[in-house]
């Protein structure tokens, strides 16, 4: 591939000329390409950020009196007989965190029972048949088999980790390493290179390079860690410049990818292992180029890092489009988006970064992988980080994906708070959900989107829609004569409107749904500030008429999925929210619309984790409106003893 043939970007833009070249020249030798002190720099090494230790080692001193996690075979294989993943997943995530665990307390201690640990843990990763997640392997497409062929590595999410992480390893204690194991290393650039960085040089075919426009969170979540290993594991300068040069490449289709306003599709959790992704990338890269390549040199790329903040209800809670989760489980690589907004300076991402930052709690745990826990140990500017409030922006609206954010006032979660979006039904981790709104209290959703369940074979194949967290009927939209949102880009809303000052969306829906008799269905979603009420109005164009001759109409409703316990009356109902956040009142008019609730039992344990033992479906049927007609919700924050249904609270 010649220069001129290559993929030109923001980053081709901000770096022209012989990329190749300029890097062959910039790049530190493998020990000095990484940016953070490996084991023998004893200054830091030995004192450590003490409750992030305690807490490692407390964990890693439980791992030693148990056997290492094994995945098996058959673990493997019942994703191609049966869809179930999570059990194989698990086990491998559990072996990379004890590892992680061990490799730290190796640097802090140069114990020879730590590096005994390290040495059997990086050993279980190289003998393991593969890296790669068994969702994403292709061993049954091009092999017919259901175990991985071993021959044919394939370079997916999983594989790149297990690459990265044994480049830190390998960093962190390079040199009691050989002292104490000589080979081990040896070890590592051989199955590295062999699984990762030769089939990602020389397969050019990966759909996640994004050579057919569609770019998605797999490039720079994977790019990055094939970054990590090339710098660290790779002698040859010549090849080591080939292979980040290809990275680059990729980051910049990346970066082309976003949209002007920084938002995600993919929703905010996945943010963090796609746009912060990117982030880390380019950090290095710098670090590694001595600055030759410095910079967020896309504008989008810099305004991705307020995204996780303009998402923010309040507490713990997000709003959560796509396979997001409202209440994401464990802690977030903090760290990484306060290092990322400091680079390109946004105040307000730094500061809600802090929000989350404890003196006396730990920097960063193992759960995102041995880069990031290194990176977070030993960043000054983190370690000595002190709480801020999370800034709470009043309003936000976000074009490129039709969402908008409105809430009481700037800085507080206090009221209610108002989400709603139009899009398309073909975004990354699409939910059929053109016009949903998610309503919250006092910084808790109550009218909420579930999220997404455990992934199986199901989450990204022919049935994801037969899931009922992906369908419109589970969502905060209508269903239209007996017909939900219809999946793909074609099916979305028209004539977007967003007023910030009144804090509204207005949208037509008629084209989320595979009918040809919806003229229209005008939504409006605003928060009423004066009043301290969100108004939902509904208005809707159907062709008159039977539309199945000689059949029952088919019903029209309009659905409201909310958390907490419900109470329901003539033309109103009431919710009393989740985490004690008050109780949301809703009325409607026409008040004779009658309402029915079904109640989903939850038992997957992420949305169980969530929402606690079950959500509640309101279904306000407005058949009997006629082809023509309105529906207006109010929803209002209830004061602890206002008799809302006519009946003591």
């Amino acid at each position: 591939m010649t220069v001129a043939e290559r993929f030109a970007g923001p980053l081709a833009a901000a770096w022209p000329g012989n990329r190749r070249d300029l890097l062959a020249r910039a790049l530190a030798p493998p020990d000095g390409s990484l940016p953070v002190p490996p084991a023998g720099e004893r200054a830091v090494w030995t004192r450590p950020h003490a409750p992030t230790m305690r807490q490692l080692r407390s964990r890693a001193e439980g791992d030693i009196a148990a056997p290492w996690p094994l995945p098996l075979a058959h673990q493997y294989a019942r994703y191609f007989r049966d869809g179930e993943r999570d059990t194989y997943e698990q086990v491998v995530f559990a072996r990379q965190r004890r590892l992680t665990r061990a490799a730290v307390l190796a640097a802090v201690t140069l114990d020879p029972a730590w590096l005994d640990e390290v040495v059997d843990g990086v050993t279980l990763l190289c003998e393991q048949s593969s890296w790669c997640w068994p969702a994403h392997d292709d061993t049954h497409a091009v092999h017919a088999a259901v175990l991985p062929t071993v021959t044919d590595p394939y370079l997916d999410l999983g594989a790149g980790e297990v690459a990265a992480q044994l480049a830190w390893v390998d960093h962190l204690l390079g040199e009691p390493l050989d002292a104490h194991a000589r080979g081990l290393r040896a070890r590592i650039r051989h199955e590295v290179d062999r699984r990762v960085l030769t089939p990602f040089a020389e397969r050019r075919d990966w759909h996640w390079l994004g050579l057919d426009g569609d770019v998605h969170n797999w490039s720079p979540w994977i790019h990055g860690n094939v970054l990590v290993a090339a710098l660290r594991l790779v002698a040859d300068q010549a090849r080591r410049a080939g292979l980040v040069d290809l990275v680059v490449e990729g980051l910049d289709r990346y970066v082309a990818s976003l949209p002007a306003d920084g938002a995600i599709d993919e929703g905010y959790g996945y943010w963090w292992n796609g746009a912060c992704r990117a982030h880390e990338a380019l950090d290095l890269l710098a670090h590694a180029t001595g600055g030759a390549l410095d910079g967020a040199p896309a504008s989008a790329l810099r305004h991705t890092v307020a995204f996780p903040h303009l998402m923010h209800l309040g507490g713990d809670w997000y709003l959560n489009h796509a396979d997001g989760s409202a209440r994401p489980s464990g802690g977030q690589p903090w760290h990484a988006l306060h290092r990322a907004a400091r680079r390109v300076g946004n105040r307000d991402a730094v500061a809600h970064a802090a929000a989350h930052r404890r003196p006396d709690a730990p920097v960063a745990d193992e759960e995102h992988g041995l880069g990031r826990l290194l990176l977070a140990l030993t960043d000054p500017a983190w370690v000595s980080a002190t709480p801020a409030p999370p800034p709470l922006p009043r309003d936000v609206w976000l074009p490129s994906v039709q969402v908008l954010l409105a809430r009481a006032a700037a800085g507080s979660p206090g009221g209610l708070t108002l989400a709603a979006k139009g899009g398309h039904n073909g975004e990354h981790h699409n939910h059929n959900d053109v016009g949903s709104i998610v309503v919250a209290l006092n910084g808790v959703p109550v009218v909420v989107d579930a999220g997404r369940p455990t992934y199986t074979a199901h989450t990204f194949g022919p049935g994801r829609y037969d899931i009922w967290t992906m369908r419109s009927d589970w969502h905060n939209v209508p269903h239209i004569r007996g017909t939900e949102q219809a999946p793909g880009n074609t099916h979305a809303a028209r004539h977007a409107t967003a007023d910030g000052a009144d804090a509204e969306l207005r949208l037509d829906l008629a084209g989320a749904y595979p009918r040809t008799d919806v003229r229209h269905w005008w939504r409006s979603s605003r928060l009423d500030r004066h009043a301290g009420r969100v108004v939902v109005v509904d208005s809707w164009e159907l062709d008159p008429g039977d539309p199945d001759p000689g059949q029952a109409v088919p019903p029209t409703l309009v659905h409201l999925l909310v958390a907490g316990e419900v109470r329901l009356g003539d033309g109103r109902a009431e919710v009393t929210a989740l985490d004690g956040a008050g109780r949301l009142g809703l009325s409607w008019q026409p008040a004779s619309a009658p309402c029915a609730t079904t109640i989903r039992q939850i038992t997957d344990p992420l949305l169980l984790d969530v929402w606690g033992e079950h959500l509640t479906r309101l279904a306000i049927d407005v058949t009997a409106v006629g082809p023509t007609g309105e529906l207006v919700v109010v929803l209002q924050e209830l004061s602890p003893h206002e008799a809302f249904l006519g009946g003591p609270p």
